[in-house]
């Protein structure tokens, strides 16, 4: 009997260049989960929208098929015309994108968008339609399938919009599934509870599943078989237990190695005076009033922070960790003096191990140009922080022109001392940001970070959007420049296996609250908070034996209200941070 799907020696070129997938192959089995590992540029996606007939016009097939078993026989996707791979698509084999947000449209409603699938494959109309896409949603765990089917994406979280585009991939109930990075934007309680919705999917449907990630971890928990790819080629393929445990080829052992974990045994990290200080938040909380969209009613309240105490030694790195609307980067705006406090929280900041204490809020105007030169920011995204129009030389020696520090011949020197000290070339000046590679751009984002030679620098998750080998490099980098310039990080982040890595302290938020808080050592081996515990079980590990604990995820992500007793509670009445061992405080009741 044929595979589902066999793939056989496909080569895509642009534009009459050397191929940028060459001779791939591979199949796929009915009810398997095959997954296409690899970096960025490593040429899965575009051998997955080769399968779909979506290619970008300048991509040429060079060679190769890609066979589908069909109910009437096998068929070469790559020789079909346009209407016959229409046909196809979407009804016999469906593909779950990256980024939802970018695959919706903003101006019709999910449900609508959902039914028109249906439209186009030939289904029912009207009543029957929306009962399908109904039933859908509830399949895919919408809790109110009626709210969500009326609702706009903007209105919906980006758990709840990859779930909408599972759920249109899913509507038509398609023989094979291309899932491109489904769970890369989101948090890890999400993915977690995204990855196991496939599963259960594939189980009801029997479908078959092609995962494309750069993500071991996820390959681990979700895959059958696992093809590896480097720059357009095979590197390695087979059966995901051999794989993971012992891999053959020295490109799948580095992915393998440079995939983010928490330590097995915990690193004992070294107690540090309370006396040098550098930053100091003190009941900070921040509410923003939102228009509710009525005009006879109030306007809403949400608060993003409520009763922040955290305090930053110097020369360490304290984590902040949460997920999406926990309040961190809110948190960390109000550290940098970007974001106001609400009345009685303070920021207090020492430039100096014997200098004064200076209220972030409340300096004149010469006291905070010092301050933002002792205090930075790196961004999340490398692409959108760096303007297209500069050249980097400008873009580095920006700042310096803004705060009157040097000649422009000294400004030049130092741009091109800080490229080398992040890893790239003063050859590199002239260029524009366009011309360099994810990781290559967040390190020179951190080097523009560097230019002001700051003590204190606040990186807001500067390693998700990257690849594992590359977040890895990133992480050493920083450790390295932390190390040499005697920096204090306030390292905000919602991965724990990068925050095992590089804290002192991490303080866990939830929702506007800190719910504990310890060092490394202590919070990874030894969490109490139910929430916490859900963290570090929804982290997915590139091991086959270590699978994530569902249940565990799902009772620390949902409502306070269905807590253990110790730590339960109802709206905005949560129970106090309290110490239960030394260093190390949790939100319970006492």
């Amino acid at each position: 009997m044929t595979s589902l799907l066999s793939v056989n020696n496909l080569s895509i070129a642009f534009s009459g260049n050397a191929p940028v997938v060459e001779d791939v192959s591979f199949t796929v089995e009915e009810g398997e989960t095959l997954a296409l590992v690899g970096e960025s540029g490593s040429g899965k996606t575009l051998t997955c929208r080769a399968a779909l007939g979506i290619l970008p016009r300048t991509a040429k097939l060079t060679s190769g098929q890609i066979m589908l078993r069909l109910d009437d026989g096998p068929v070469d996707l790559l020789t079909l015309d346009k209407r016959a791979v229409r046909d196809i698509r979407g009804n016999q084999v469906s593909m779950i994108f990256q980024e939802p947000m970018r695959s919706l449209s903003p101006l019709h409603r999910i449900g609508n968008q959902v039914v028109e699938v249906l439209h186009l494959h030939g289904g029912p109309y009207g009543a029957k339609a929306k009962q399908i896409v109904l039933d859908v949603f509830e399949q895919v765990g919408f809790p109110n399938p009626e709210r969500t089917y009326r609702s706009y994406p903007f209105e919906l979280s980006g758990g709840m919009r990859q779930r909408a585009m599972i759920a249109m991939a899913m509507v038509a109930r398609p023989k094979l599934m291309i899932a491109d990075e489904p769970t890369t934007a989101l948090d890890v309680t999400t993915q977690a509870q995204v990855l196991g919705l496939m599963k259960d999917l594939q189980q009801q449907t029997g479908m078959a599943m092609i995962l494309v990630t750069h993500d071991l971890g996820v390959v681990a928990n979700m895959a059958e078989k696992i093809v590896v790819m480097h720059k357009g080629k095979v590197m390695e393929s087979g059966n995901a237990t051999p794989i993971l445990n012992a891999p053959a080829h020295a490109y799948t052992k580095a992915l393998i190695k440079a995939a983010p974990r928490i330590p097995d045994d915990p690193v004992p990290v070294l107690p540090t005076s309370g006396h040098d200080v550098i930053l100091e938040m003190k009941s900070v909380a921040k509410t923003y009033a939102l228009r509710s969209g009525r005009g006879w009613s109030g306007a809403l309240k949400v608060h993003a922070c409520r009763g922040v105490d955290l305090t930053l030694p110097r020369g360490k790195t304290l984590a902040i960790v949460g997920e999406s609307g926990s309040g961190k980067t809110t948190a960390a705006r109000i550290a940098l003096g970007a974001e106001l406090p609400d009345p009685g929280g303070e920021v207090l900041f020492r430039s100096t191990p014997d200098g004064d204490a200076l209220p972030v809020h409340a300096m004149d105007h010469a006291t905070r140009m010092t301050f933002q030169r002792e205090a930075q920011m790196v961004f999340q995204d490398p692409y959108s922080s760096l303007s297209p129009r500069m050249r980097i030389q400008d873009a580095l020696t920006e700042p310096l022109e803004i705060h009157n520090i040097g000649n422009r011949a000294e400004q030049r020197e130092k741009a091109a001392n800080l490229l080398c000290l992040v890893g790239l070339g003063p050859d590199m000046l002239l260029r524009y940001p366009h011309a360099f590679s994810g990781g290559q751009r967040q390190r020179l984002s951190i080097a523009r970070a560097l230019m002001l030679d700051p003590k204190l620098l606040v990186c807001d998750e500067p390693t998700s959007a990257l690849d594992v080998s590359v977040q890895e490099q990133i992480l050493q980098l920083l450790e390295e420049i932390r190390n040499q310039k005697k920096l204090s990080y306030l390292f905000i982040s919602h991965d724990l296996a990068v925050v095992a890595r590089i804290a002192d302290e991490v303080a866990v938020m939830r929702r506007g609250l800190v719910v504990e808080q310890a060092p490394p050592d202590t919070l990874f081996y030894n969490p109490q908070h139910p929430y916490t515990k859900a963290l570090i079980a929804a982290q997915p590990e590139p091991e086959i034996d270590r699978p994530i604990d569902l249940k565990l995820v799902a009772q620390g992500a949902g409502m306070p209200d269905r807590w253990p007793d110790a730590y339960r509670f109802d709206g905005n009445d949560a129970p106090p941070l309290v110490h239960v061992e030394p260093g190390h405080k949790v939100r319970c009741h006492v």
